[in-house]
Order: C-alpha cells, then structure tokens, then sequence
C-alpha cells in the first residue's frame, strides 16, 4: 500500500487576493484536534491566508479539544475594539458542529457581550473547487511513476472516506459529492464509507470494493487535516493490502493547505461579507424535528443533542 505525499507549494505561490470590501476581522472556526500535528496545519492555513490579504485580521480558533476556543479569540476581537465579527466554519459538511455547536458558541458570546454582531458564514461544502482538488489529485496517480503497472481506470475502484455524521442531511452530501467526483472519470465504480458515527464503516467499504475484483483501489480520505481519523483510515488501509496483495492499494493524503482551499475560504468570506450567504435548510433534521415534522427514523431528543459529553461519548466511537 502506498500513501501519495504531495507538495502544494507551487499552487500556493499562485494566488493573489484584491482586498476585501470590509475591514472586519474574520473569526475562523476549526472542528479541533489533539493531534499536534494537526492543530499546527489549521494554524498554519490561517496563517497562509491571511498573508494573501492584510486588509483584516484572521483569528484562528477551535470549537473542541484544543485552544484557542472561540470564546477566547471573540474575547481577543473586542480587546481589539471590534464589535463586528465575522465567522467563517472550516468544515466540510453541515451537520451539528456548524448548525447547532458554534452558533451556541456565538448565542452565549451575545448575551455575555450584547453589543457584538456576528456574521456567520457557510461550510465548505459541495464546492467546484474541492471536486477540481481531487480530480486533479485523481490525475497525479496515471503517471508512470504512481502507476508502473499502467492499471486502466476501468479496472480502479475509488473509495471515498468520510469522517460520518449523526445528520443524515451531511451524510448525504458526503454520497452526493463522491458521485459527482466519479461521474465521467471512467473509473469502474465508486464505494462511500465512513469513519465514525454512522455506515457503512471503512471495513465494510473495502469488502463492498473487492466484490467488483479490482485490479486497483484508490482510497480518497475527504478530511481538510491530519488526525487521529486520518492516521486510523492509513492503518486500515495497511491493513487491507497486506490481506489482499492481488491488488494494489493507493491512499491520497487528506486535503491539507491547498490553493483551491483558499479560493473556497475567500469565496466564504466574500459570501459574508455582501451578505450573500445561502444555507440549504429544507431538510435539515434540527429544523424539521422544531417544526414537528421529523421525517426520519430516529426521533430527536433534545437531550442528546444538548449533553455535549454524552453526545461525544457517542459520536467519537470509530469502530
């Protein structure tokens, strides 16, 4: 099994931003992770972008597990004199962290500060320029050297790997964008796991994968940083070729500072500051559990949701 490590300091010396409409400092939010390493690469893109743009100041911040949390870098924002904020949530897709996590965040900050507006943006979510990120990755593995055995696409399975949400509207965007990745490429098939919280599981992906008997698997792990999930998805990975050796394993690294990655960040901030953001709420399952009109299988309990440790208790199991 290889792991492709790849060098983005090329694209990065690519970009150049205009300056922003507003000077309002941007608050960007990480999901959060104990892993160094980790926690250094979310620092180190806040630092990356704002360098494309002093016109306002980046005030990077975690949500869980680490520091600086939010309530600390909100309390540094009006140590600076700014009671107009905006904030900008690095995740991939919307579950609970953006739409109930962070605002709660936001919602105490007010009632503790009344004089401060937030202005709150959208994920990343199904992006053009993600898609274009792995695309081009995808095209990186047809050279000779990343495929001496010339392996066609017609004979390669993709798996795409998700972190896994307890919101089925963010597990299906997961499906939704792996689908459009494969459509077109000429890769024999596409197979959606995920790592936590929801199914199927990474093993299950890989057994669904081996039934089309592929010449080759390329593994996708769509996380934006390294972690203990990306770290468990290699190990899986090792895992499986060494049970299989009839078939070549290839994972991509996760996303990590790219240039596409910048161009979504700023197409976020921009969205925010013309006050053009646009959630897709319509089947939301915090919405609808409010309007009485749950659809899905599992009721909501506002317990659940609202007993941070519990819920983490549950969520964080992987396997």
């Amino acid at each position: 099994m290889s792991i492709v490590r790849l060098d983005n300091s090329d694209f990065l010396q690519s970009i150049n931003f205009s300056p922003l409409p507003l000077s309002r400092p941007l608050l960007m939010v990480g999901h959060g992770t104990r892993d160094t390493k980790g926690q250094k690469n979310f620092l180190e893109l806040a630092s990356v972008y704002q360098a494309l743009d002093y016109s306002r100041p980046i005030i990077p911040c975690f949500l869980e597990l680490t520091e600086p949390d939010i309530s600390q870098s909100i309390e540094l924002c009006i140590s600076q004199g700014y009671t107009n904020i905006s904030v900008l949530p690095i995740l991939l897709f919307a579950a609970r962290h953006n739409k109930f996590d962070i605002t709660n965040e936001l919602d105490r900050a007010k009632l503790k500060y009344p004089q401060l507006n937030f202005f709150y943006g959208r994920h990343l979510g199904i992006a053009p320029n993600l898609l274009k990120l792995w695309v081009d990755r995808l095209a990186t593995l047809e050279s000779d050297k990343a495929n001496p055995n010339k392996i066609k696409r017609s004979e390669t399975i993709l798996l795409f790997v998700g972190r896994g949400s307890s919101d089925p509207d963010a597990n299906g965007d997961a499906y939704k964008f792996a689908r459009m990745l494969w459509e077109g490429s000429g890769y024999q098939a596409l197979e959606v796991a995920f790592v936590g919280i929801t199914y199927p599981r990474l093993q299950e992906g890989f057994e669904k994968v081996y039934s089309y008997k592929p010449k080759r698997i390329i593994v996708l792990p769509h996380f934006i940083f390294t972690g203990a999930l990306i770290k468990k998805i290699f190990q899986i990975t090792i895992e499986q070729q060494r049970s299989s050796s009839d078939v070549e394993v290839v994972c991509l690294p996760e996303i990590g500072i790219h240039n596409q990655l910048l161009k979504i960040l700023r197409e976020r901030e921009l969205e925010i500051q013309k006050d053009q953001v646009n959630m897709n709420c319509e089947m939301c399952k915090f919405r609808l559990s409010v309007q009485k009109e749950d659809i899905y299988s599992n009721s909501l309990d506002p317990e659940y949701y609202t007993n941070t440790e519990s819920y983490h208790q549950h969520i964080w199991k992987t396997y």
